[in-house]
Protein backbone atom coordinates (compact mmCIF):
# COMPACT_ATOMS: atom_id res chain seq x y z
CA UNK A 1 0.00 0.00 0.00
CA UNK A 2 1.14 3.26 -1.13
CA UNK A 3 1.33 7.02 0.87
CA UNK A 4 -1.63 7.44 2.85
CA UNK A 5 -3.86 10.98 1.79
CA UNK A 6 -7.06 11.82 2.92
CA UNK A 7 -10.22 11.31 1.08
CA UNK A 8 -11.10 15.62 2.30
CA UNK A 9 -7.57 16.50 0.22
CA UNK A 10 -8.94 14.40 -3.12
CA UNK A 11 -11.76 15.98 -2.67
CA UNK A 12 -10.02 19.19 -2.69
CA UNK A 13 -8.54 18.58 -5.56
CA UNK A 14 -11.80 16.94 -7.40
CA UNK A 15 -13.14 20.49 -6.97
CA UNK A 16 -10.99 22.27 -8.97
CA UNK A 17 -10.91 19.83 -12.00
CA UNK A 18 -14.93 19.91 -11.48
CA UNK A 19 -14.95 24.03 -11.67
CA UNK A 20 -12.91 24.32 -15.12
CA UNK A 21 -15.14 21.52 -16.61
CA UNK A 22 -18.68 22.75 -15.42
CA UNK A 23 -19.61 26.30 -15.09
CA UNK A 24 -22.47 25.27 -12.96
CA UNK A 25 -20.65 24.44 -10.40
CA UNK A 26 -20.30 25.96 -7.04
CA UNK A 27 -19.39 25.45 -3.78
CA UNK A 28 -20.62 26.40 -0.36
CA UNK A 29 -18.42 26.04 2.98
CA UNK A 30 -19.32 27.06 6.65
CA UNK A 31 -16.42 28.90 7.86
CA UNK A 32 -13.87 25.84 7.59
CA UNK A 33 -12.87 25.93 3.86
CA UNK A 34 -8.74 25.36 4.54
CA UNK A 35 -10.22 21.92 6.65
CA UNK A 36 -12.54 21.03 4.39
CA UNK A 37 -10.03 21.59 1.30
CA UNK A 38 -12.51 24.19 -0.11
CA UNK A 39 -10.05 26.81 0.00
CA UNK A 40 -8.50 25.49 -3.72
CA UNK A 41 -12.12 25.98 -5.40
CA UNK A 42 -12.07 29.45 -3.71
CA UNK A 43 -8.98 30.42 -4.86
CA UNK A 44 -9.05 29.61 -8.39
CA UNK A 45 -13.20 30.11 -8.48
CA UNK A 46 -13.94 33.15 -6.14
CA UNK A 47 -17.13 33.81 -7.83
CA UNK A 48 -18.84 30.83 -7.42
CA UNK A 49 -17.28 30.08 -3.97
CA UNK A 50 -19.60 30.76 -0.69
CA UNK A 51 -18.59 31.18 2.98
CA UNK A 52 -21.54 31.18 4.48
CA UNK A 53 -20.25 31.84 7.54
CA UNK A 54 -20.85 29.22 11.20
CA UNK A 55 -24.66 28.96 9.91
CA UNK A 56 -25.10 24.98 8.56
CA UNK A 57 -28.77 25.26 8.23
CA UNK A 58 -27.86 28.44 5.72
CA UNK A 59 -25.75 26.49 4.09
CA UNK A 60 -28.01 23.52 3.02
CA UNK A 61 -30.71 26.20 2.46
CA UNK A 62 -27.86 28.36 -0.10
CA UNK A 63 -27.17 25.32 -1.61
CA UNK A 64 -30.75 24.23 -2.16
CA UNK A 65 -31.63 27.37 -3.39
CA UNK A 66 -28.48 27.55 -5.90
CA UNK A 67 -29.35 24.02 -7.33
CA UNK A 68 -33.25 25.14 -7.64
CA UNK A 69 -31.93 27.57 -10.26
CA UNK A 70 -29.86 25.34 -12.29
CA UNK A 71 -26.18 25.23 -10.29
CA UNK A 72 -24.64 22.02 -9.00
CA UNK A 73 -23.80 22.86 -5.54
CA UNK A 74 -21.37 21.26 -3.09
CA UNK A 75 -21.96 22.03 0.02
CA UNK A 76 -19.14 21.30 2.56
CA UNK A 77 -18.64 21.18 6.94
CA UNK A 78 -17.55 18.79 9.12
CA UNK A 79 -19.70 15.28 9.04
CA UNK A 80 -21.45 16.32 12.72
CA UNK A 81 -22.64 19.88 11.77
CA UNK A 82 -23.29 18.77 8.13
CA UNK A 83 -25.51 15.75 9.36
CA UNK A 84 -26.35 17.28 13.17
CA UNK A 85 -27.18 20.64 13.01
CA UNK A 86 -28.89 20.89 9.51
CA UNK A 87 -31.14 17.57 9.37
CA UNK A 88 -34.26 19.23 9.31
CA UNK A 89 -32.81 21.35 6.09
CA UNK A 90 -31.40 18.52 4.21
CA UNK A 91 -34.46 16.49 5.17
CA UNK A 92 -37.64 19.28 3.75
CA UNK A 93 -35.31 21.06 1.51
CA UNK A 94 -33.03 18.78 -0.21
CA UNK A 95 -34.33 15.50 -0.19
CA UNK A 96 -38.28 15.86 0.08
CA UNK A 97 -37.76 18.44 -3.21
CA UNK A 98 -35.69 15.97 -4.49
CA UNK A 99 -32.82 18.78 -5.43
CA UNK A 100 -29.61 18.55 -6.92
CA UNK A 101 -27.52 19.63 -3.76
CA UNK A 102 -23.79 17.46 -3.18
CA UNK A 103 -23.08 17.23 0.56
CA UNK A 104 -19.38 16.32 1.16
CA UNK A 105 -18.58 16.16 4.67
CA UNK A 106 -15.71 15.67 6.36
CA UNK A 107 -13.79 14.95 9.99
CA UNK A 108 -16.33 11.93 10.43
CA UNK A 109 -15.63 8.85 12.26
CA UNK A 110 -13.16 8.52 15.66
CA UNK A 111 -10.32 9.45 12.98
CA UNK A 112 -11.08 13.18 14.15
CA UNK A 113 -8.98 12.43 16.92
CA UNK A 114 -8.27 15.05 19.36
CA UNK A 115 -11.50 16.87 18.48
CA UNK A 116 -13.31 14.78 21.23
CA UNK A 117 -16.54 13.10 20.74
CA UNK A 118 -18.68 16.16 20.31
CA UNK A 119 -16.61 16.23 16.53
CA UNK A 120 -16.85 12.48 15.73
CA UNK A 121 -19.94 11.95 13.19
CA UNK A 122 -20.17 8.28 14.20
CA UNK A 123 -24.03 8.35 13.19
CA UNK A 124 -24.14 10.55 10.07
CA UNK A 125 -24.26 7.42 7.39
CA UNK A 126 -27.51 6.34 9.69
CA UNK A 127 -28.97 10.21 9.54
CA UNK A 128 -28.51 10.61 5.83
CA UNK A 129 -29.19 6.85 4.64
CA UNK A 130 -32.32 7.16 5.99
CA UNK A 131 -33.58 10.20 3.85
CA UNK A 132 -35.76 8.75 0.45
CA UNK A 133 -33.88 9.76 -2.56
CA UNK A 134 -30.39 10.33 -0.64
CA UNK A 135 -27.76 9.28 -1.90
CA UNK A 136 -24.81 7.95 0.38
CA UNK A 137 -20.96 6.88 -0.09
CA UNK A 138 -18.26 6.57 1.72
CA UNK A 139 -14.87 6.61 -0.36
CA UNK A 140 -12.40 4.25 0.72
CA UNK A 141 -9.30 6.09 -0.86
CA UNK A 142 -7.97 9.27 -2.37
CA UNK A 143 -8.75 8.16 -5.65
CA UNK A 144 -11.47 6.68 -4.81
CA UNK A 145 -12.78 9.78 -3.37
CA UNK A 146 -12.02 12.11 -6.37
CA UNK A 147 -13.73 9.60 -8.81
CA UNK A 148 -16.69 9.90 -6.56
CA UNK A 149 -17.03 13.38 -6.72
CA UNK A 150 -17.20 13.29 -10.26
CA UNK A 151 -19.66 10.86 -10.66
CA UNK A 152 -22.08 12.79 -8.10
CA UNK A 153 -21.44 15.95 -9.94
CA UNK A 154 -22.73 14.30 -13.03
CA UNK A 155 -25.68 12.29 -10.87
CA UNK A 156 -29.13 14.48 -10.69
CA UNK A 157 -30.28 14.93 -7.13
CA UNK A 158 -29.32 14.69 -3.70
CA UNK A 159 -26.00 12.95 -2.59
CA UNK A 160 -24.08 12.67 0.94
CA UNK A 161 -20.55 12.18 0.35
CA UNK A 162 -18.59 10.77 3.19
CA UNK A 163 -14.95 12.17 4.13
CA UNK A 164 -12.11 12.04 6.71
CA UNK A 165 -9.57 13.92 7.92
CA UNK A 166 -6.41 11.40 8.73
CA UNK A 167 -4.47 9.91 5.60
CA UNK A 168 -5.48 6.35 4.61
CA UNK A 169 -3.68 4.20 2.35
CA UNK A 170 -4.68 3.32 -1.35
CA UNK A 171 -6.96 0.28 -2.10
CA UNK A 172 -7.42 0.64 -5.77
CA UNK A 173 -5.41 0.54 -8.40
CA UNK A 174 -5.28 4.01 -10.42
CA UNK A 175 -4.57 2.31 -13.43
CA UNK A 176 -7.56 0.61 -13.67
CA UNK A 177 -10.10 2.06 -10.97
CA UNK A 178 -13.55 2.64 -12.20
CA UNK A 179 -15.87 4.29 -9.54
CA UNK A 180 -19.50 3.39 -10.01
CA UNK A 181 -22.07 4.42 -8.03
CA UNK A 182 -24.34 1.61 -6.38
CA UNK A 183 -21.89 -0.45 -7.37
CA UNK A 184 -19.38 -2.67 -5.07
CA UNK A 185 -15.94 -4.10 -5.49
CA UNK A 186 -14.52 -7.34 -5.01
CA UNK A 187 -11.14 -6.56 -3.89
CA UNK A 188 -9.75 -10.19 -3.30
CA UNK A 189 -11.43 -13.75 -3.74
CA UNK A 190 -12.38 -16.16 -0.75
CA UNK A 191 -14.46 -19.06 -0.40
CA UNK A 192 -14.97 -19.43 3.57
CA UNK A 193 -16.57 -15.77 4.91
CA UNK A 194 -16.86 -12.73 3.44
CA UNK A 195 -15.46 -9.25 4.75
CA UNK A 196 -17.59 -6.05 3.81
CA UNK A 197 -15.99 -3.02 4.86
CA UNK A 198 -16.49 0.68 3.55
CA UNK A 199 -14.16 3.88 4.32
CA UNK A 200 -10.61 3.37 6.30
CA UNK A 201 -11.69 0.19 7.38
CA UNK A 202 -11.31 -1.26 3.41
CA UNK A 203 -7.42 -1.27 4.15
CA UNK A 204 -8.15 -2.66 7.45
CA UNK A 205 -9.88 -5.30 6.14
CA UNK A 206 -7.31 -6.46 3.46
CA UNK A 207 -4.39 -6.89 6.44
CA UNK A 208 -7.06 -8.87 8.41
CA UNK A 209 -7.51 -11.07 4.96
CA UNK A 210 -3.75 -11.59 4.81
CA UNK A 211 -3.17 -12.53 8.46
CA UNK A 212 -6.63 -14.91 8.38
CA UNK A 213 -4.66 -16.60 5.42
CA UNK A 214 -1.79 -17.73 7.42
CA UNK A 215 -4.43 -19.28 9.58
CA UNK A 216 -6.07 -21.09 6.93
CA UNK A 217 -9.17 -19.25 6.26
CA UNK A 218 -10.06 -17.53 2.62
CA UNK A 219 -11.67 -14.60 3.44
CA UNK A 220 -13.43 -12.48 0.79
CA UNK A 221 -13.31 -9.28 0.71
CA UNK A 222 -15.87 -6.19 -0.62
CA UNK A 223 -15.30 -2.71 -0.57
CA UNK A 224 -18.99 -1.15 -0.48
CA UNK A 225 -18.73 2.90 -1.15
CA UNK A 226 -22.26 3.11 -1.81
CA UNK A 227 -24.44 2.73 0.83
CA UNK A 228 -27.17 4.10 -0.44
CA UNK A 229 -28.20 1.95 -3.35
CA UNK A 230 -26.14 -0.68 -2.14
CA UNK A 231 -25.27 -3.07 -3.71
CA UNK A 232 -27.62 -6.02 -3.16
CA UNK A 233 -26.66 -8.60 -6.04
CA UNK A 234 -22.85 -8.37 -4.72
CA UNK A 235 -23.77 -9.35 -0.70
CA UNK A 236 -26.34 -11.60 -1.57
CA UNK A 237 -24.30 -13.30 -3.88
CA UNK A 238 -21.46 -13.15 -1.31
CA UNK A 239 -23.06 -14.50 1.37
CA UNK A 240 -24.58 -17.62 -0.77
CA UNK A 241 -21.34 -18.45 -1.80
CA UNK A 242 -19.24 -17.78 1.48
CA UNK A 243 -21.91 -18.76 4.31
CA UNK A 244 -21.02 -15.88 6.69
CA UNK A 245 -20.65 -12.20 6.55
CA UNK A 246 -18.32 -9.87 9.09
CA UNK A 247 -18.51 -5.71 8.57
CA UNK A 248 -16.53 -2.98 9.02
CA UNK A 249 -17.21 0.52 9.22
CA UNK A 250 -16.07 3.90 11.52
CA UNK A 251 -19.55 4.07 12.46
CA UNK A 252 -21.93 3.34 14.88
CA UNK A 253 -22.66 -0.25 14.34
CA UNK A 254 -26.23 0.88 14.42
CA UNK A 255 -27.51 2.71 11.09
CA UNK A 256 -24.44 2.32 9.15
CA UNK A 257 -23.30 -0.26 6.51
CA UNK A 258 -23.43 -3.02 9.10
CA UNK A 259 -27.13 -2.32 9.68
CA UNK A 260 -27.45 -1.87 5.66
CA UNK A 261 -26.05 -5.76 4.90
CA UNK A 262 -27.95 -7.50 7.33
CA UNK A 263 -30.87 -5.90 5.72
CA UNK A 264 -30.15 -7.29 2.75
CA UNK A 265 -29.14 -10.61 3.84
CA UNK A 266 -32.06 -11.14 6.85
CA UNK A 267 -34.42 -10.78 3.62
CA UNK A 268 -32.83 -12.26 0.49
CA UNK A 269 -30.10 -14.62 1.68
CA UNK A 270 -29.97 -14.97 5.69
CA UNK A 271 -26.10 -16.28 7.21
CA UNK A 272 -24.52 -15.34 10.01
CA UNK A 273 -23.42 -11.93 10.12
CA UNK A 274 -21.32 -10.31 12.83
CA UNK A 275 -20.26 -6.50 12.83
CA UNK A 276 -17.39 -4.60 13.42
CA UNK A 277 -18.16 -0.44 13.91
CA UNK A 278 -18.37 1.25 17.48
CA UNK A 279 -20.73 -0.36 19.95
CA UNK A 280 -23.38 2.19 20.29
CA UNK A 281 -20.95 4.86 22.65
CA UNK A 282 -19.38 7.91 21.59
CA UNK A 283 -15.94 8.25 21.21
CA UNK A 284 -13.61 10.52 23.10
CA UNK A 285 -10.02 12.75 22.43
CA UNK A 286 -7.33 10.78 21.76
CA UNK A 287 -4.83 10.08 18.67
CA UNK A 288 -6.71 8.62 15.84
CA UNK A 289 -4.79 5.23 16.10
CA UNK A 290 -4.98 4.73 19.75
CA UNK A 291 -8.48 5.34 19.35
CA UNK A 292 -9.04 3.08 16.36
CA UNK A 293 -7.52 0.33 18.92
CA UNK A 294 -9.51 1.38 21.59
CA UNK A 295 -13.22 1.11 20.18
CA UNK A 296 -11.89 -2.12 18.27
CA UNK A 297 -11.62 -0.95 14.58
CA UNK A 298 -8.66 -2.52 13.55
CA UNK A 299 -7.14 -5.65 11.49
CA UNK A 300 -7.12 -7.59 14.33
CA UNK A 301 -10.92 -7.05 15.39
CA UNK A 302 -11.51 -8.01 12.03
CA UNK A 303 -10.00 -11.20 12.62
CA UNK A 304 -11.33 -12.49 15.76
CA UNK A 305 -14.39 -11.63 15.06
CA UNK A 306 -14.39 -13.31 11.68
CA UNK A 307 -12.90 -16.57 13.68
CA UNK A 308 -15.94 -16.22 16.00
CA UNK A 309 -18.26 -15.28 13.11
CA UNK A 310 -17.56 -18.78 11.20
CA UNK A 311 -17.69 -21.00 13.87
CA UNK A 312 -21.77 -20.15 13.57
CA UNK A 313 -21.64 -21.47 9.75
CA UNK A 314 -23.91 -24.57 9.09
Amino acid sequence: MSKKIATREAYGEALIELGSQNKDVVVLDADLSKSTKTAGFAKNYPERFFNVGIAEQNLVGMAAGLAAAGKIPFASTFAMFATGRAFEIIRNSVGYPNLNVKICATHAGLTVGEDGASHQALEDIACMRVIPNMTVIVPADALEAKQAIHAVAEMTGPAYVRLGRSGVPSVNEESNYQFEIGKGVTLKEGNDITIIATGIMVSEALEAADILNEKGVSARVINIHTIKPIDQEMIIKAAKETGAIVTAEEHNIIGGLGSAVSEVISEGYPVPLKRVGTMDTFGESGKPADLLKKYGLTKENIVDTVLETIKRKK
